[in-house]
């Protein structure tokens, strides 16, 4: 485990209308509470990441379709995890919702043969009040000697 990386399995309630699952109530998680949010769509192959946030948290949940390779590397210096790696298939089959703190460098690839959806709730806005401030992200997907590497 990743000290300060939250992961919570999530379950579908089906019936004959098809499914519903909670992804976030704030009565489960008190000290994160999302700014936005935003749901992306990923090819098969495709990876997104890896890269790192200075004080944002994500909160990415992954329901399906499709399945995801979700990598976690934490680099923060004086973290009882430091150093720590973290692989976790996600998505489809392993409804999942992980909060991953900043300055741990994350990513995922799709490995589904079907596009994977993923939906996020960071707890900062995309580059602040009226999109007027700096992205805070470092993007290690930019430097060919980045140590993260997703496969």
């Amino acid at each position: 485990m990743i000290n300060g990386v939250i992961i919570k399995k999530l379950s579908q309630n089906e019936d004959e209308r098809g499914w519903l699952t909670e992804i976030f109530r704030r009565d489960e998680l008190d000290d994160f509470q999302p700014a936005m949010s935003y749901v992306s769509l990923t090819n098969p192959g495709v990876v997104r990441g890896p890269h790192e946030h200075v004080a944002q948290s994500d909160c990415f949940v992954f329901l399906g379709p499709g399945r995801f390779r979700l990598y976690l590397w934490d680099r923060r210096p004086g973290s009882d995890s430091q150093g720590e790696t973290l692989e976790l298939e996600v998505g489809e089959g392993n409804p999942s919702m992980v909060i991953v703190p900043p300055g741990v460098v994350h990513g995922y690839k799709c490995i589904s043969d079907i596009p994977a959806l993923s939906i996020n709730l960071p707890d900062r806005l995309y580059k602040g009040e009226g999109k007027k401030e700096e992205v805070d992200e470092i993007r290690w997907e930019k430097d060919p000697a980045s140590p993260y590497k997703i496969n």
